[in-house]
């Protein structure tokens, strides 16, 4: 059993890079509002970044913190062999390693990855059928979302070539049995996309529930949608500094 955080809050460093500290605040930000929208796991699931001018290296959480005790400082530096990076006796969870190193070794354009087990998501990714073209925001993923079968907790390195095979070119995947991935250029797309693709889930689900027929839009209207979700003027990640506001009333602590 790895050890646990023994402290919530860290120093922080002056001396780090300003690109560095930038990005640490706003993983932190992402790790708040993933608290906020209640779709933790208690210590369980993880949000990495990669470290701006530092190849191979990207930020986790420290195991044992909860989602809204994560702070810019306290985030560790891991490299993809798993090594820690500056501080060799911080807490990791091995599965959150093996999860994240895989997709940050196997996709150069994704800066962020983000994984969680919500309950509406888990509930999608044990139907068989999977995400379904039902809501407006299903249809933002249409022929764009990857499936993974379940191998049990993801503590095998050899499953991240898998993991990267099964994820390909597409901005989310759904871990079967599992929960839900989302990735993106930057981290405020990432966060978007998660944010879309479990509303998505949580829609289904609620459709589902109700037992009643359920429409199905056209293909060549899921795929017209599609395309105008990559469009370059998409507005999606837009919504990033308005959530920080939404957290420095909250809680500023974030940023420390």
């Amino acid at each position: 059993m790895p050890p646990v955080a023994s402290a919530v809050g860290r120093t922080a460093r002056p001396n780090i890079d300003p690109a560095e500290w930038e990005q640490r605040v706003n993983l932190a930000a992402c790790y708040r509002l993933i608290e906020h929208f209640g779709w933790t796991d208690l210590i369980y699931t993880h949000i990495s970044a990669r470290v701006p001018g530092e190849p191979g290296h990207f930020l986790l959480n420290r195991f044992g913190l909860l989602f809204d005790e994560v702070t810019a400082s306290n985030l560790i530096k891991v490299d993809l062999d798993g090594n820690l990076v500056e501080e060799p006796d911080a807490p990791m969870h091995k599965a959150g390693f093996v999860i994240h190193s895989a997709i940050h070794g196997g996709r150069d354009d994704v800066d962020c990855v983000i994984h969680t087990h919500s309950k509406a998501g888990v509930a999608v990714a044990a139907m068989k059928d999977g995400l379904l073209p039902l809501s407006q925001h299903a249809q933002l993923f249409y022929g764009r979302v990857s499936y993974h079968d379940y191998e049990g907790l993801a503590i095998d390195i050899d499953e991240r070539a898998r993991l990267v095979k099964d994820l390909g070119d597409n901005p989310v995947m759904i871990l079967r049995n599992h929960g839900l991935l989302a990735v993106g250029k930057r981290i405020p797309l990432a966060f978007s996309n998660l944010f879309n693709l479990q509303f998505a889930c949580e829609t289904q689900v609620l459709a589902m529930a109700g037992n009643a027929a359920l429409t199905l839009p056209a293909a060549a209207v899921s795929e017209h949608t599609a395309r105008l979700a990559v469009a370059s003027d998409a507005p999606f990640g837009t919504e990033w500094p308005g959530l920080l506001r939404k957290l420095d009333r909250i809680d500023p602590s974030y940023r420390t």
